[in-house]
């Protein structure tokens, strides 16, 4: 049913995965109330246009495939 490879690996994954968030828990810093809130950082004009048109291409894209992509059969 199961084979000795297949229980080790998932035992060692489920090792990595619980103890990688175990170290990145303990490394990070505790903030006083007032650091907790949101900070503002201007990103540039260009910037910003760029992700959104990037976006709507993958968007479009995905649309494309599922919808309208037909196979050559």
């Amino acid at each position: 049913m199961f084979s000795k490879k297949m229980l080790l690996g998932n035992l060692a994954g489920l090792i990595f995965l619980t103890g990688t968030s175990t170290i990145v828990l303990a490394q990070m810093p505790v903030h006083s109330e007032q650091s907790r809130q949101f900070q503002h950082i201007e990103q540039p004009l260009g910037l910003k246009v760029g992700v959104a048109i990037a976006g709507l291409a993958l968007i479009g894209l995905e649309l494309w495939w599922f919808l309208l992509y037909l196979p050559n059969e």
